[in-house]
């Protein structure tokens, strides 16, 4: 891996141990202030137009400008955005409509990087070492999404809110440092003359006439939506493992715990010949996993349901973003790449809504284990409707068929 890949790969470890203290510490907020799962879905909805927004703009973006550049002042900007929540959340009464607005433009501005950083890894490593190099962003992603949540509960148990915002900041700062030393990332292709609307309108249309792409975007909703009840996880910890801040940050670390350990062993990955099979298949495994969390009400029981659903989807991650960057063309690369983000991130908030509101109108345990069951049905359904997706080896074509 050269230089540049390795100032990408550094950045994205401490500004991810940052970001996931935020994952934590906005959700709790949110709790706090109102008692109400429903609204902590809510939060997270309010979210989803500016992901989507931003992960749009920042893909047509990327196939237009020096990728570097981008990635600079989204990095900066988060940082203010960070330090913006931290603020408001030392006032004596935390203004609610700040707290939404901020964490809401934030998700705008990581929507934006996103699908540049994503892009930008092909173009710094050769097509060999694709799986490799989406290997070690899992191993990053999930590093900080286990150390992350576990401080995030000690700071919220220790020292408060404004700690894991101030942090957060911090390293977004130190991100935007690692990425000026980068070498510049050209765009590959000429897009100066074509509207930045018609841009993105290119890339669906790509999209629409790319089955591999549509069946990659729609497992993965299926999972997120149905399969990630991590809305009501300030519940779970509060109320029915009666537990704490301590608590909440165990049940996010918990998947990240999973994910961390599949991670480092993703090598036999490569060997794989039905690649959309083995996403089919780890994916009703998560939906088992998440139906089992909900079951059962014992803590230790709890977190092993959650570590095995984010051990399934390292190996989801992986394959979805190699037979997708290998079936792709580079000049729609990052816009593609944004509809992707705009889905990874995007599908979660969906299934924060979507068990916020289960939730309120039935039970935390019911809104959880329907969700599973849902998950693996939808799964079975993806399957009937893109049968090649489970029956063919080779996947990743560039024509999508």
């Amino acid at each position: 891996m050269n230089r540049d890949f390795r100032l990408l790969f550094f950045g994205q470890l401490v500004s991810l141990l940052g970001s996931n203290l935020t994952l934590v510490a906005v959700p709790y907020q949110v709790y706090r202030q109102t008692h109400s799962s429903l609204w902590v879905g809510l939060a997270s909805l309010f979210q989803l137009p500016f992901l989507i927004a931003g992960s749009l703009w920042g893909g047509a973006m990327g196939d237009r400008v020096d990728k570097r550049t981008l990635l600079v002042a989204g990095s900066f900007t988060s940082a203010l955005l960070s330090a913006g929540l931290a603020l408001n959340a030392q006032l004596r009464h935390p203004g609610f409509v700040a707290l939404l607005a901020l964490a809401a433009v934030a998700a705008g501005v990581g929507g934006f990087t996103g699908p540049v950083r994503t892009a930008a890894i092909p173009k710094l490593v050769t097509p060999d070492e694709l799986i490799p190099a989406y290997s070690l962003n899992q191993v990053i992603t999930n590093i900080a999404s286990v150390a992350g949540p576990s401080l995030a509960g000690v700071l919220l148990a220790s020292i408060g809110l404004s700690s894991c915002y101030w942090i957060d900041a911090t390293t977004f700062i130190a991100l935007t440092l690692l990425t000026v030393a980068m070498s510049s990332m050209k765009p590959s292709g000429e897009h100066s003359g074509i509207a930045m609307l018609r841009a993105i309108g290119d890339g669906f249309r790509y999209v629409r006439s790319h089955a591999t792409a549509q069946a990659i975007y729609l497992v993965d909703l299926n999972a997120m939506v149905f399969g990630l009840p991590r809305a009501l996880f300030p519940a779970v910890a509060l109320t029915i493992y009666h537990g704490g801040p301590r608590t909440l940050g165990l049940l996010y670390a918990a998947p990240g715990a999973g994910a961390l350990v599949m991670a480092l062993l993703t090598g036999w990955i490569t060997l794989v010949h039905r690649q959309g099979r083995l996403v089919v298949l780890v994916v009703m495994a998560w939906g088992a996993a998440m139906a089992l969390f909900g079951i059962v009400h014992v803590l230790w029981v709890g977190l092993a349901c959650l570590a095995v659903a984010g051990a399934t989807d390292v190996i989801s991650a992986v394959l979805r973003n190699t037979i997708l960057q290998n079936a792709i063309t580079d000049e729609y690369r990052s816009r593609i790449s944004s509809i992707q983000m705009a889905v990874v991130l995007g599908g979660p908030r969906l299934g924060d809504m979507e068990s916020g509101v289960v939730a309120g109108l039935t039970s935390t345990e019911f809104s959880i284990v329907s969700g599973g069951i849902a998950c693996v049905v939808g799964a079975l359904a993806l399957v009937r409707w893109r049968p090649r997706f489970w029956n063919d080896e080779v996947l990743s074509r560039p024509d999508g068929n």
